[in-house]
């Protein structure tokens, strides 16, 4: 777990009344997707990890490299192997936080960067889905890595516009 965790659980309590308080250099995405499909069955789609290949882009060539099926819940660490520009490397995740069927976190333990802390929440919108995912990360070398900055923004929106597309595909949405 990295250093941030508290401070980003501290984010994650009070974004709203203090917009700015990330720490330097961490950046936020945000998306929110209605799915009219019932919680459970949305939940029960991501809390399935080898769904995730499913709504990966493939020139990504991600793959998991931890044995299927995996018991998804709070303490879950996840390998898996993919590629950023050609470039391969591997990625693992814990699951730090695990509340079906209304939410989930992963955090990045070994991988591209100095923090990734996804946050997966699911609400009952009248029997549709409201998904949000919001991730904070930070890129590595802070802060030289801020020169890549406007590339991984890019390569995060567009993996993020893939899984959303797959993800309606794949659940009849």
């Amino acid at each position: 777990m990295s250093d941030y965790s508290e401070v980003i659980r501290s984010h994650r309590r009070d974004h709203l009344t203090r917009p700015h308080s990330l720490p330097r250099g961490v950046h936020r995405y945000f998306e929110s997707t209605l799915l009219p499909l019932p919680i459970e069955q949305v939940f029960e789609f991501f809390s399935k990890a080898e769904n995730l290949q499913a709504i990966t882009p493939p020139e990504l060539d991600f793959r998991i490299v931890t044995p299927l099926p995996i018991v998804m819940g709070q303490g879950t660490l996840i390998d898996y192997k993919l590629k950023l520009s050609g470039v391969p490397f591997g990625w693992r995740t814990r699951i730090t936080h695990w509340d079906p069927p209304y939410g989930f976190v992963d955090e990045q333990l070994k991988g591209p960067y100095a923090i990734w802390h996804h946050t997966h929440t699911f609400a009952d919108e009248g029997g549709k889905t409201r998904m949000d995912d919001e991730v904070l990360y930070k890129l590595p070398l802070w802060p030289l890595g801020e020169v890549a900055y406007p590339f991984v923004k890019t390569k995060v929106e567009a993996i993020f516009r893939y899984r959303r597309r797959r993800m309606k595909e794949i659940l009849g949405a």
